[in-house]
């Protein structure tokens, strides 16, 4: 499998693209697993600690992950079954206000984020080699199948990185 090519993402989606190169992305983001728990765990003792006020909580980071991992699987399914339909887009500021993550336990949102990565590489591990290559639109924009999964995994290394970078 290839990694994402200019043209199976538009410009915006790079920051993800970017950060998750490998050739065997299924690999990677089963190799990840691990050490995203063990990032996470690290807030286990400040789970609602925010770097600034207007800032997501680490437990809204988490939440947001999970959320943000089922949307690009879906995405990669519903492309993947060369479906033409348009999909929407989603804005991550409405989504949190309406999400409820900080009454919830770290734990919790940890395992929702594993749950939908568990699902995901599942379907991926499924899809015809010509699946990959398959695209669609959300939000507008073109996406291939191959730049969500490279995307899910660039996703969460992204906010692993926010999170080593701004609230310790």
């Amino acid at each position: 499998m290839t990694p994402p090519r200019p043209g199976d993402f538009p410009p915006f989606y790079a920051r993800y693209v970017d950060l998750a190169p490998e050739e065997d992305v299924l690999r990677a983001m089963a190799v990840q697993a691990p050490l995203t728990r063990a990032a996470i765990l690290n807030f286990a003792d400040q789970p609602d600690f925010r770097y600034a006020p207007d800032r997501w909580s680490v437990k809204q980071v988490v939440g947001h992950m999970a959320d943000t991992e089922r949307v690009f699987g879906f995405r990669a399914l519903w492309f993947a079954r060369a479906d033409a339909s348009p999909l929407p887009g989603f804005e991550q500021d409405d989504w949190m206000a309406a999400s409820g993550f900080d009454a919830q336990t770290l734990e919790n949102l940890l395992a929702g984020f594993e749950a939908a990565r568990t699902s995901n590489l599942l379907m991926l591990r499924q899809l015809a080699p010509e699946a990959w290559a398959r695209q669609g639109s959300a939000n507008g924009h073109r996406f291939t199948v191959r730049a969500y999964a490279h995307g899910m995994l660039g996703h969460e290394r992204a906010h692993l990185q926010i999170l080593a970078e701004r609230y310790t």
